[in-house]
Formats: C-alpha cells, sequence, structure tokens
C-alpha cells in the first residue's frame, strides 16, 4: 500500500470517527433528556433502574453477536462491582439534579469529570502529571465555582453538587475501566454496568416504586435504544480515531443541551453559567492538548 493509499485510508477512519462520535454525543443528549422527561414522574433510583434495564437486552445482544459468553463470564469481579455501585451512584445523583436544573447547566458542571479522571490517575494509575495540567485542573474547578455561583444567588444547591458528586464517581469508574481494559473486554464493562445498575438500583427503588404509566413507555425505549447505541458508537468512535482528535468533541454535548432545553422547556443558560461552561470547557481543551504531547514525548 503506497503512502497516498494509506494517508487516504487513515482520513477515512478519522473521518468516521469524528462522524460516530457526534452521533453518540447527540444519542447520549437524548438519552438525557428522556431521564429529565421521566424525574417529572419517578424517583432517582428508579429512572436509574429504568436506565439500566432498558438498555440491558440491546447492549446484550450486541455482547453475543461479537464476543460471545465466555468474555462476559471471564472478568474481575470486584472491580466490575465497584463501577456497578460507582455508576448507581452516579447515575441517581445525575437525575436527581436533571429535576431541577436544565440539560446546559447540568453538562457544565459535569464537564469537570475529564479533569478529575486527570488528577486521580496521579494517585491510582501512578501517572505523571506536571505543572501546567495541574493549573489547567485548577482553572477548571474554578470554572465550575463559577457556574454553582457559591453566593446563595446562584446553583450551589443540593442539585448542583448532586452533578458534582456524579462527575466524580464517572472520574472514578472511569479509573477503574483504564484497569479493566487491561484484562475484560469493552462488551463485558458494559453489559455488567447496565445489570448491576438495573439490579442495584432496583433493589434501592423498590420500596418506593411508582407504576410505570404508559405514555412513558415510548420515552423509556427511546432512552434504551439511545443509551444502546450511543455506547456502540463512541466504542467505535474511540477505536478507530485518537482519543486527543475524539474526546473534545464531546463539549458538543452543550449544543445538544441548549437546543433541547429551549425546545422541551423554554429555558435558556445565562451568561454566568456560558462564562463557567466557557472556562471548564477551555481547561478540559487545553489539558488534552497537554496530553497529546506528552504522548507523543514519551513515544516518538
Amino acid at each position: 500500500m503506497d503512502t497516498a493509499t494509506t494517508s487516504a485510508h487513515t482520513a477515512a477512519r478519522r473521518t468516521r470517527a469524528i462522524f460516530l462520535m457526534l452521533t453518540a454525543v447527540g444519542l447520549f443528549a437524548l438519552m438525557d433528556a428522556g431521564l429529565k422527561l421521566l424525574t417529572a414522574h419517578y424517583p432517582p433510583f428508579q429512572v436509574a433502574t429504568l436506565r439500566g434495564a432498558s438498555s440491558l437486552p440491546f447492549v446484550l445482544v450486541w455482547a453475543l453477536a461479537t464476543t460471545g459468553v465466555g468474555p462476559l463470564l471471564r472478568v474481575r469481579w470486584s472491580l466490575h462491582l465497584l463501577r456497578g455501585v460507582l455508576g448507581i451512584a452516579m447515575m441517581a445523583g445525575f437525575v436527581y439534579a436533571l429535576r431541577t436544573l436544565p440539560l446546559t447547566t447540568a453538562y457544565s458542571i459535569f464537564f469537570v469529570a475529564p479533569l478529575l479522571i486527570t488528577a486521580l490517575s496521579v494517585p491510582f494509575l501512578r501517572e505523571h502529571v506536571g505543572p501546567r495540567r495541574w493549573i489547567a485542573i485548577a482553572i477548571g474547578l474554578l470554572g465550575v465555582l463559577v457556574v454553582l455561583r457559591p453566593t446563595g444567588e446562584g446553583v450551589l444547591t443540593i442539585a448542583g453538587l448532586a452533578v458534582l458528586l456524579a462527575a466524580l464517581g464517572y472520574a472514578v469508574s472511569a479509573i477503574t475501566v483504564r484497569i479493566l481494559a487491561r484484562t475484560d473486554s469493552t462488551q463485558a464493562m458494559v453489559v455488567w454496568l447496565m445489570a448491576l445498575m438495573a439490579l442495584g438500583a432496583g433493589a434501592l427503588a423498590w420500596p418506593g416504586w411508582v407504576p410505570l404509566r404508559s405514555e412513558d413507555l415510548w420515552i423509556i425505549l427511546g432512552i434504551g435504544l439511545g443509551g444502546a447505541l450511543g455506547q456502540y458508537t463512541i466504542t467505535e468512535a474511540f477505536r478507530l480515531g485518537e482519543a486527543s482528535l475524539i474526546a473534545p468533541l464531546e463539549y458538543t454535548a452543550l449544543v445538544w443541551g441548549v437546543g433541547l432545553d429551549l425546545a422541551l422547556w423554554g429555558v435558556l443558560p445565562d451568561a454566568v453559567t456560558w462564562l463557567g461552561a466557557a472556562i471548564i470547557v477551555a481547561s478540559g481543551l487545553y489539558l488534552l492538548r497537554r496530553e497529546r504531547v506528552h504522548v507523543e514525548a514519551e513515544h516518538p
């Protein structure tokens, strides 16, 4: 294969990866909108149960079709159980916040997760984080404070803190994924997360379970299908493209958040929320750039 053909092939892979990542972000945003609609009628743990249970059949079919049963059973159960606990807490916290916060505000706070992943990689993975990346993390956290506005006039409420805790849970879960990826398949990680979320959150939700309304069944089906397709497309995106190229596209969720907030709930973020979101996104993008430089320096 000549150089021109190789370059064209690489460009095609990157284009497909970008398309898949943008599709995944859109699917997850639509799923989150569905979750927000359900919060008006059901408790947070029940919504978390519906999230896991509705996606489980779809991801199970995908896993069985691609890897079979074996890789689903040969797993590190202790870490999967930890991911299950973190997933339940993260989803319940995020869903609780969506009852009162616009999608845009929730996304703005949740975008601190990549910064937390980098910070946590030091104690958990023994990775080196230089002073520039620590500064980016600190600036990103400052952006979170701007969004939360801890003055009594902003969204420093239980809902705002719930999103922040959900982002922390997501970051810790992402660290476990880096460890699990050394031995377990992606399919196993997705299937068991959905299964444990459905079972664990279901047990917690059962005492206060609210009967499902027939008009909500299509929303639940959409959440399950959107979540499963989103998981597949984001997995394929990271398989085909470099993380430094793909990861920044996650921030396009803000565009979806604004559009869905306006279309479904008639709200728009205020100027201070936009400012905080801009600080967080800029810090995240700079952090991704510095990580790419760091990787290239280690592997020239």
